[in-house]
């Protein structure tokens, strides 16, 4: 066990042990191996070595990436935000590389990543990201902000907030604690300007 960033791990930066090999997956989990065309995830290998949760999770998990009612772009931001606010490296550069691939622009990636300033972004989105800071430091929306959030969003929508944000908040919390390194072909893929150290300041 280290302490790196503040965050306990489990495994040191070039150590593997906690991520199962294939080969060693339970059979049950064969279809999660087929829908990721052979080359799970880092984070999937984890928590590979807790079957019944993966395969739990794992419609959960394909709800959440594709945003749910809130689509691809605003459910990218969900997830950067936590990963902001977990300082979760493997989570925040899984996701610049996703929300690049969905058009989020680099500048806007950069400005998640710091104090939300409403200039950087329109009303509904400056609403969506202000919402996910609440839930986070006050485990709930206010009234006020739950009357905002409904002239822009549908209650399903802010149903699938809620949810994709507990969704990460607890994925980001079991990547910090085992440290996951970054799956190299995300790594070889993010632009120079994201890196770890530059996440962490």
């Amino acid at each position: 066990m280290f302490i790196k960033n503040g965050n306990i791990n489990l495994m040191s930066d070039n150590n593997d042990n906690h991520l199962i090999k294939l080969k060693n997956w339970d059979p049950s989990l064969k279809f999660i191996i087929e829908e990721m065309n052979g080359s799970p995830l880092n984070v999937h290998k984890l928590l590979a070595k807790n079957p019944k949760l993966l395969k739990a999770w794992w419609n959960f998990r394909n709800y959440s990436v594709e945003g749910g009612n809130l689509g691809r772009r605003q459910g990218e931001l969900v997830i950067l935000r936590v990963a902001f606010y977990l300082k979760s490296w493997y989570e925040w550069a899984s996701h610049v590389d996703r929300s690049l691939k969905v058009g989020i622009s680099l500048q806007e990636i950069q400005n998640v990543n710091k104090p939300l300033d409403p200039n950087d972004w329109s009303d509904k989105e400056f609403l969506l990201l202000s919402a996910v800071d609440q839930l986070i430091e006050n485990k709930r929306l206010s009234k006020a902000q739950y009357r905002k959030l409904s002239s822009h969003f549908s209650e399903q929508q802010i149903m699938d907030l809620i949810a994709i944000h507990g969704m990460y908040l607890i994925l980001g919390c079991m990547i910090n604690i085992w440290g996951l390194p970054l799956d190299d072909d995300i790594e070889e893929r993010l632009p120079s300007s994201v890196n770890e150290k530059s996440f962490l300041e």
